[in-house]
């Protein structure tokens, strides 16, 4: 089939660079979200997608404005079979949906109808769900609620940040897609609608979200600094610092610590939660590298006072 390919950022290169070697397959055109800036001088730099499009010398779109009628007649050009939806990063509208045969196909990281929307990776870890999952589903005007073509289940290890969950969901769902789109092709597979019941929604999220809430219990704690590493990131205040945290653990000591009370000693850093405390492990302090949290607490010399907030 002809496909034209729409993702955006790293997670769905696994998926583009499957298509391009399908043998059963022809890439006729990636489409993106325009240039953003990157870097400390807010240089304009092209998508991953658009990166790996160009080193294989296939047309990029990058409109502003996916749904405006100049861009679905400049996409319906290319006489797309089907269009193959991951992670691009805009909505899309009836008139773009009708514009390939076979429709739009996403490849979507959750058991659907679980975790529809932005952030269903970090949703997952932040629920304490043992295992989740990705979804090829036919697009609908509603979000992520279409037929389901193949679904693939991924186990959620207990350490798991949701870049690394993300990985490797990239990869099995990979190979979902490229096998769902064999299907379509040969007419073997037939989308099949989602349940009523198990909806829920997994909404972008905000870098104020990430913001560590100390006065939760600790595994809630863990599930959540875990669910937004590496994006949008971990941070609390300590004192007039604003820091980042990474992955902690769940302190086994007897130790009691008010919520947000701060101990660092010879074994490290721990901070009280609502109910055992956690130990830091990698922080970055404002304006410099990521350290071991042992080791900025000795040359921070931090006030008994001080707690995070």
């Amino acid at each position: 089939m002809r496909i034209v390919f729409a993702g955006t950022p790293e997670p769905a290169l696994p998926s583009l660079r499957r298509l391009i070697e399908s043998p059963r397959h022809d890439v006729v055109a990636v489409l993106t979200r325009p240039d953003a800036a990157a870097g400390r001088r807010g240089k304009p730099s092209p998508s991953p997608v658009a990166q790996v499009a160009l080193e294989h010398d296939i047309p990029v779109l990058r409109p502003a404005k996916p749904n405006s009628e100049e861009f679905v007649a400049e996409l319906a050009g290319y006489a797309p079979d089907c269009c193959a939806v991951v992670a691009y990063g805009a909505l899309l509208r009836d008139a773009l949906l009708a514009v390939p045969r076979h429709g739009w196909v996403n490849l979507h990281f959750s058991v659907l109808p679980a975790w529809r929307g932005a952030a269903p990776v970090q949703a997952a870890i932040a629920a304490g769900d043992t295992v989740t999952g990705a979804t090829t589903f036919l697009i609908e005007p509603a979000l992520d609620s279409g037929p389901v073509y193949g679904v693939v289940t991924e186990t959620v290890r207990p350490s798991d940040t949701a870049g690394d969950l993300l990985a490797r969901l990239a990869d099995s769902g990979a190979e979902l897609l490229e096998r769902t789109l064999d299907g379509i092709a040969d007419g073997s597979l037939t989308p099949v609608p989602q349940p009523a019941d198990g909806v829920t929604i997994a909404p972008k999220i905000t870098v104020e979200e990430a913001r560590v809430r100390w006065d939760l219990p600790a595994h809630v704690v863990e599930r959540r600094i875990r669910a937004v590493t590496p994006n949008p990131g971990a941070w609390t205040m300590i004192g007039d610092l604003r820091m980042k945290l990474g992955p902690v653990t769940i302190d086994d000591s007897d130790t009691a610590l008010a919520p947000g009370e701060i101990r660092a000693d010879r074994t490290g850093v721990r901070i009280g939660t609502a109910s055992a405390p956690v130990r830091l492990g990698v922080v970055q302090p404002p304006g410099k590298k990521a350290m071991n949290a042992a080791d900025w607490a000795r040359g921070a010399r931090l006030d008994e006072t001080v707690t995070a907030e």
